[in-house]
């Protein structure tokens, strides 16, 4: 049974959706959840999920307490859900290619710092784009350039506002995120 973290710093919609796909499996768990934001709406839903949940600060993440706090839980994985700090480079090494994040963009396009959330479907609709969509790449010291891992796109019309975007791109997120942790962890096996 692989242990997952979840790091989130928002509502928490696809850490809920990753606790439910793995609720009833033999291959994965989800054993904790990390919230950097104490007015953070998936403090309600670890609550309500009856996940251990555990509140930081700066300080606390860029030191070597939360790389401890995951050791001492035996985490196998690190999934990023709408987390929006820069991952420290002692977490990147103490979980080399076991750290994956979601973006709600076609990487390379409307990543790095700041881009995230409603600032990417804003950009999008900006941009006068007729795609977006997903990404879930593994993590480095920098925002947005892991390797891909995999990505899904959908249609934006010329009528589509920033909050049609962000409903469009949060389907194919709950859609492939837990799927796509899922593959990874029986390609380790």
């Amino acid at each position: 049974m692989k242990n997952l973290a979840v790091f989130a710093s928002g509502s928490g919609s696809n850490a809920e959706r990753l606790v439910e796909y793995f609720k009833d499996s033999d291959l994965a768990q989800v054993k904790l959840i990390l919230c950097n934001n104490p007015s953070a709406g998936v403090i309600q839903r670890a609550e309500r999920l009856n996940i251990p949940l555990v509140l930081f600060n700066r300080s606390e993440f860029k030191s070597d307490k939360i790389v401890d706090l995951l050791k001492e839980n035996e985490i196998d994985w690190v999934v990023l859900a709408g987390f929006l700090w820069l991952i420290p480079s002692n977490l990147v090494a103490a979980f080399p290619n076991k750290i994956i994040n979601i973006h709600p963009a076609l990487l390379p396009k409307f990543g790095g710092k700041g881009m995230y959330g409603h600032f990417v479907h804003e950009a999008v609709v900006e941009n006068k784009e007729t795609e977006s969509g997903i990404t879930i790449h593994y993590v480095n010291e920098h925002y947005d350039e892991g390797a891909i891992i995999f990505q899904a796109s959908y249609p934006v019309t010329s009528i589509d506002t920033p909050e049609d975007v962000a409903k469009k791109g949060q389907v194919l997120e709950h859609k492939h995120f837990p799927e796509v942790v899922e593959k990874l962890l029986k390609e380790e096996i």
